[in-house]
């Protein structure tokens, strides 16, 4: 795997994900001069409480993503129940109401294929746990645009169903346990700043 400059990272996760997230996320720094953007499948109605958990569990800022916010580093944007995230092509985020993908909205695939159009070579993308393949698509178009790709050893996931669907698409460059993963995002990230 080539060493090549992180613009942004995605995540996506469905069952066990509160944890998932919470485990990688602490490891991420303030300083991290990305955005990252997650999405955790959730009923319409779930409300806006999973960015203020995940706020408390990480340095970073943690925020509900909003419709034609501009990205800013060192912020972690979470996709708002019943709507998919996506980033447009002027690095700002907007939402949509299209149908649920893998019965989810917002949908990881969704997030991810915008994603890697905006960003390519320069997106970084993490499958964590959960049971269906979401994600498993996207994956394979940032693999495709040039991006990295990882997902969760499944071994240590809650729900398998998800980083085995990424990984079976023979497109995801590396896995690892979720303090792996953390660290792997910080090396990723600052190994070539500019």
């Amino acid at each position: 795997m080539s060493r090549q400059r992180i613009k942004a990272v995605v995540m996506g996760a469905s069952w066990g994900g509160l944890e998932a997230y919470s485990t990688v996320l602490s490891r991420l720094p303030a300083t991290l001069p990305v955005p990252v953007l997650l999405v955790q499948h959730q009923h319409p109605t779930a409300g806006d409480k999973l960015p203020w958990l995940l706020d408390t569990r990480t340095a970073m800022r943690v925020m509900r993503a909003m419709d034609k916010a501009a990205l800013e580093p060192g912020c972690v944007y979470v996709a708002p129940p019943g709507y998919h995230m996506l980033v447009d092509n002027d690095h700002t985020l907007c939402y949509s109401l299209a149908p649920p993908v893998n019965y989810s909205r917002p949908s990881i695939d969704e997030l991810f294929f915008s994603a890697g159009h905006v960003y390519g070579r320069g997106l970084l993308s993490v499958i964590l746990t959960g049971a269906n393949d979401d994600g498993a698509a996207g994956t394979r178009y940032i693999k495709q645009r040039g991006g990295i790709t990882v997902a969760q050893s499944p071994q240590t996931a809650e729900a398998v169903i998800m980083p085995q669907a990424a990984i079976d698409t023979g497109c995801v460059d590396w896995t690892g346990d979720l303090v792996q993963i953390g660290d792997f995002v910080v090396e990723q990230v600052f190994g070539l700043q500019e």
